[in-house]
């Protein structure tokens, strides 16, 4: 990942917010991503929501794990407290954090290598205690720093770059939450800011685990005929000088359609993903009515993206807790301390 950070002159007349700061304050060190990737979209999306909702910076944790996607949260949000963990195991450390300090606007970012792998687990746990965060998961089918392998995301049937055939099953991650009970689940495409955006934000604003899976494409290693995930690079016309890897530029791809309607996105190497937008009247809160649709529109093999599913109770892991109001690294020795007669108390409870 990159520490260089980007140059702090700016025109005098960007917008601010009521906090004073420019979306430049939001921003993080330069990505150091392939040129077209659409994590940096996403990246985007995120500073642009984090503006919007006018959060403190100070009072923002992001966290990751391992993986290109894991790789993002340096690029935003330069002044939040971060913490970037081992391999699947950033769920754990969100939970611990939260735990301890509740004050702070929590956002995970993982891919589908780090949290359908070696990360299940965590994720599992983290959407079955319902930690108050948000969970973005960018969704590219293909392990990336590995140089392209499959990931538990990928589709049946798809086609690595050297041309294998995916013959297992994918785990769908939003299937996957309305399983586990997870209150809050969304889908959206990384180069559809119109829609991204403002689930970023209701995923910021929700009390309880938020997941919003973003399908976002990979320039590198799923760029080919035969991925139903990203665009295809060539180098057909490339003289190789040096044993060195190049990626080419990639213009961002974008789209934009109106709830209920489907919108073919035409991907760099001809490939296409059918997306389609909830129609109005969807209702969110039926979980059952959820899966459901979700499932139909994987038969005619569509992508259905925005907010699938809410649950509007509060069943949040310091609700079911019942922990106090005040952060516990707020909370004074004295408190969190009480003395050997009030530990004898508590032993006695349970004899």
């Amino acid at each position: 990942m990159s520490y260089i950070t980007k140059p702090r002159v700016h025109h005098p007349a960007l917008p601010t917010n009521s906090l004073g700061l420019t979306r430049r304050d939001y921003e993080g060190s330069m990505s150091t991503l392939c040129a077209g990737c659409g994590h940096d979209s996403i990246t985007a999306a995120i500073i642009e929501a984090a503006w919007e909702l006018e959060l403190e910076p100070h009072m923002v944790a992001k966290l990751s794990g391992i993986g290109c996607s894991s790789k993002t949260p340096t690029y935003f949000l330069g002044k939040a407290h971060g913490f970037n963990s081992v391999h699947g195991r950033m769920p754990a450390i969100a939970t611990g954090a939260s735990a301890a300090n509740r004050g702070l606007t929590y956002l995970g970012v993982s891919g589908d290598g780090d949290s359908l792998s070696i990360g299940i687990g965590q994720l599992c746990h983290a959407i079955r205690r319902n930690v108050n965060m948000l969970y973005v998961l960018e969704n590219n089918g293909v392990y990336g720093l590995t140089k392209g392998q499959f990931s538990a995301s990928a589709d049946l049937g798809s086609t690595a770059k050297k041309g294998e055939v995916n013959r297992s099953e994918p785990i769908d991650p939003v299937l996957l939450a309305l399983t586990l009970g997870c209150g809050f689940v969304a889908r959206s495409f990384s180069g559809d800011k119109a829609q991204l955006i403002p689930l970023i934000k209701a995923g910021l604003a929700h009390d309880g685990f938020a997941l919003i899976d973003v399908i976002s494409p990979c320039v590198a290693f799923n760029d080919h005929q035969g991925s139903t995930k990203s665009y295809k690079y060539t180098r057909d016309h490339l003289e190789e000088a040096v044993a060195a890897d190049f990626i080419l530029p990639m213009a961002e791809i974008t789209t934009s359609y109106e709830a209920g309607q489907g919108r073919t996105v035409e991907m760099h190497d001809g490939t296409r993903v059918r997306f389609r937008k909830v129609p109005e009247g969807y209702d969110p809160t039926d979980r059952d009515h959820a899966y459901a649709y979700l499932r139909d529109r994987a038969h005619v093999a569509e992508v259905p993206t925005g907010l699938l599913y809410i649950d509007t109770e509060d069943r949040a892991m310091h609700s079911v807790l019942g922990t106090v109001q005040t952060p516990l690294v707020d909370v004074g020795w004295d408190e969190l301390c009480p003395g050997e007669d009030a530990l004898a108390g508590i032993m006695e409870r349970w004899r």
